[in-house]
């Protein structure tokens, strides 16, 4: 079955197909999602909601751009919006404390990505901290390329954006990569 099939069978309410769809996929949403969030739970969480999306509002897909652009874009969105739910509760708490309601502050648990080797598991935990401190859109495009192997052209697909763009949102989120962790590479 080629693509336009499945999208069809898709679109159709097919059960199985909607099966293979997941089966297929689950692994590049939780990872690149968990990519961005850096929490497991929460990865598998957003991950889910990814493929109700998905089932909820197949009949729109209009095949403007392949199936896994599309899973891609709604993935990337998930992950963005639940970072910065967490940063805005994250704020909000903070300012529950100053002010005395003493809402206790969640410190993120250290990180640590299930495909990185373990010789290198602290290197990416520094890694990983570093990106999570980079602007959304640059590290939604970093990960796509560096983590999940998309082309620029592909990533600018899945972003909305220009291929120039793209490589803009990278070589800035190398630059600020670079500036984060140059204390710790002189220190190591």
């Amino acid at each position: 079955m080629n693509e336009q099939e499945f999208i069809a069978a898709l679109q159709k309410g097919d059960d199985q197909a909607f099966k293979t769809l997941v089966h297929t996929w689950q692994d590049m949403v939780f990872n690149t999602v968990l990519s961005i969030v850096q929490d497991t739970g929460e990865a598998a969480d957003i991950a889910q909601e990814v493929f109700i999306q998905v089932y909820r509002s197949v009949q729109a897909f209009r095949g403007d751009s392949k199936l896994s652009t599309w899973l891609y874009r709604i993935a990337v969105t998930r992950a963005i919006d639940a970072e910065r739910k967490r940063k805005t509760r994250k704020r909000l708490a903070a300012v529950r404390s100053w002010v005395g309601l003493d809402e206790k502050q969640d410190n993120p648990p250290y990180f640590h990505h299930p495909g990185v080797q373990l010789d290198n598991k602290e290197k990416a935990a520094v890694l990983f901290r570093a990106m999570k401190r980079l602007p959304d859109m640059q590290r939604a495009a970093f990960v796509l390329i560096k983590t999940e192997g998309l082309s620029y052209e592909e990533t600018a697909a899945v972003l909305q954006t220009s291929l120039k763009a793209v490589e803009a949102l990278v070589h800035r989120a190398k630059d600020n990569l670079r500036k984060q962790l140059a204390n710790y590479y002189r220190n190591t």
